[in-house]
């Protein structure tokens, strides 16, 4: 019978909470996946968040397989963030358009976005943020170390992969519950207003990065 230690490296606990602390601080994902799941609810948001977490495991697939050209290729990473900052300023423009409707607790298959559409929203957002990917590599060789086993290290990203869908999961059910919308019915469009400014000033930000 394999120990637990076959599978799990000894500085797993660590990564748990670095990864648990990085899931809770909101970045460009979350306010997207909030803009839609407060409209549409989970119907119209949880492909969004299989997206996110697709995303987030084809970075963990790569910082397994060793690939450090983002930490080293500038101009690669340049490339990526300038895609990313003019995606989130789509996205933000998007949410800012969105016209003021009453919320219909009841959504209905057609009111809602397609799920290939939400997921293609979800895997773009986690795929043009270049800082997830040196996010994930620094997990893999910081915390774990390099005497850490390939089958550890894929342990740990079905982890981290699961760990990104049921939070997002979570958060748009959260946002989906019926009390917490008749509650927000009213706010409905400045949150998304708000969702999209925040990710407008995500984008310019991150193309003054990559500018200056």
């Amino acid at each position: 019978m394999l120990s637990i230690g076959y599978w799990l490296p000894e500085a797993f606990p660590l990564l748990v909470l670095a990864h648990g602390v990085a899931l809770l601080s909101p970045g460009p994902d979350f306010f997207l996946l909030t803009g839609y799941a407060v409209r549409y609810r989970l119907r119209g948001s949880a492909f969004i968040c299989l997206g996110i977490a697709v995303g987030n495991g084809v970075y963990i697939a790569v910082a397994i397989a060793g690939w450090s050209g983002l930490r080293t290729n500038t101009w690669l990473f340049n490339t990526i963030a300038i895609i990313g900052a003019v995606y989130l300023l789509f996205l933000g423009v998007m949410l800012l358009r969105s016209r003021p409707r009453p919320l219909d607790i009841k959504v209905t298959r057609a009111d809602c976005v397609s799920p290939y559409r939400q997921f293609i929203l979800g895997i773009s957002s986690a795929l043009l943020n270049p800082k997830n990917a040196l996010f994930y590599m620094s997990l893999m060789t910081v915390i774990l170390g390099s005497q850490v086993t390939l089958v550890q290290q894929i342990s740990s990203g079905i982890w981290m992969f699961l760990a990104v869908l049921l939070w997002d999961l979570l958060v748009a059910s959260a946002i989906s519950f019926p009390p917490v919308q008749q509650r927000l019915s009213h706010w409905v469009h400045w949150i998304e207003r708000g969702a999209g400014s925040i990710l407008l000033a995500m984008g310019f930000w991150l193309l003054v990065q990559v500018i200056l």
